[in-house]
Formats: structure tokens, C-alpha cells, sequence
């Protein structure tokens, strides 16, 4: 069956992004043990993720728990936001752009609130896509069958005529089960080889 759409994952993929470095950095500051910062807000990114929380209330939750004055919130809701934006990946981006001219395109992020209007405003996403699903405004997060199903459904393709791409393998291995054509990224050169060869390989 032949490819009728292409979809991306975001972080690691068409933004390069590093393991993060704020809470390393904060806990310092704060005087926390370590992991103490990410004990303390945990559940508050865990439904920031599935959008049961806004952007302003996980704000406060991050205040009141860890003792912030207004200029420290300021401050480490800038670093927060500076890596989980990472660099834009500027050549896989302009190439799943221009897939677009041939098929339906997608993206699928677990994303966190606030993520769709920075994305869009730092790197503009959304102009280079027809869809993009993210995690906090639909309460369902990769590896969740129901994410890749309600992205389907959404393009009007069967599962078997679509790409997804993505950097970490149980994301990969949980869309392949669900007969996506899915491909881990590695690097660009084998990411678009990959795609174009499944793609071909389809025809």
C-alpha cells in the first residue's frame, strides 16, 4: 500500500535537544539534594504533560515548592524553556516541509503546556506541517496506541500508509506494532535515506 503520510516526532528529531542541565543547575543554587528538585514537582510535569494543569498553575507549583521569589521564577522558567526548545534542526525540517507537497504530514510531540505557542513563535511549526498533536492538549502521550490512532484518523490514512520517525526506540517499536512504517532517527543522512527508501520501497 502506498505512503500517504509522513509523520515526525520533535524532541531529539527536528529539535536537537541535550539532556537537561536546570535541575543540576537550580538544585545548586537552592541547596537541594540531588534528584530533590525532580521529586518535588514531579506529579506537576506529569500533568503538565497531559494538560490537566495550565502553564500558570505549574508556575506556582514550581514557586511554592521550591521557595521562589519572583526574579528566581523568572529565571528558572527561562532556562527551562531554553532546553526544552534545543537547537531547530534546520535541514530535517526543511526536508519534511517539503514532503509536504506529496503527502499528508504530522507531527506528534509529548509536549507541555505552553509548548505550541513557543514552538510556533521560536521555529514556526506550525506553518510547516498540517497537523501537529501534542501530548498536553489531547491527554495522551507516545507510546499510547490511541495517540497514533487519533493522527491517522486525522489524516484519513490507514496505519500501513504511514512514516513515523522518531529517536527513541520504544516510541518506534510501539508504532510498528501498530503496522506504521516506523523508523528510528539516528542521524540526517539515514533518517531521510530511510524515508525515501520506505517510501519508494511502497510504490
Amino acid at each position: 500500500m502506498a505512503i500517504r503520510a509522513i509523520v515526525f516526532d520533535i524532541g531529539g528529531v527536528l529539535e536537537y535537544t541535550a539532556p537537561l542541565k536546570w535541575p543540576t543547575k537550580w538544585e545548586k543554587q537552592l541547596q537541594l539534594k540531588s534528584g530533590e528538585l525532580g521529586e518535588r514537582i514531579r506529579d506537576a510535569v506529569l500533568r503538565g504533560s497531559i494538560g490537566e494543569i495550565s502553564e500558570q498553575y505549574f508556575y506556582q507549583t514550581l514557586a511554592d515548592r521550591l521557595g521562589l521569589d519572583d526574579a528566581q521564577l523568572e529565571a528558572i522558567t527561562e532556562d527551562i524553556w531554553t532546553e526544552y526548545l534545543g537547537t531547530f534542526n534546520v535541514e530535517l525540517a526543511d526536508y519534511f516541509h517539503s514532503l509536504r507537497s506529496r503527502f499528508k504530514t504530522a507531527i506528534i510531540s509529548n509536549s507541555f503546556v505552553g509548548a505550541r505557542e513557543r514552538e510556533s513563535a521560536h521555529y514556526h511549526l506550525d506553518e510547516i506541517t498540517d497537523l501537529i498533536i501534542y501530548s498536553h492538549e489531547v491527554g495522551i502521550s507516545k507510546p499510547e496506541p490511541r495517540i497514533f490512532q487519533m493522527t491517522w484518523e486525522h489524516l484519513g490514512v490507514q496505519p500501513s500508509e504511514m512514516i513515523f520517525l522518531d529517536d527513541v526506540d520504544k516510541m518506534v517499536t510501539a508504532a510498528s506494532l501498530l503496522g506504521i512504517h516506523a523508523i528510528q532517527f539516528k542521524n540526517n543522512a539515514q533518517a531521510i535515506a530511510a524515508i525515501e527508501a520506505c517510501i519508494h520501497a511502497q510504490e
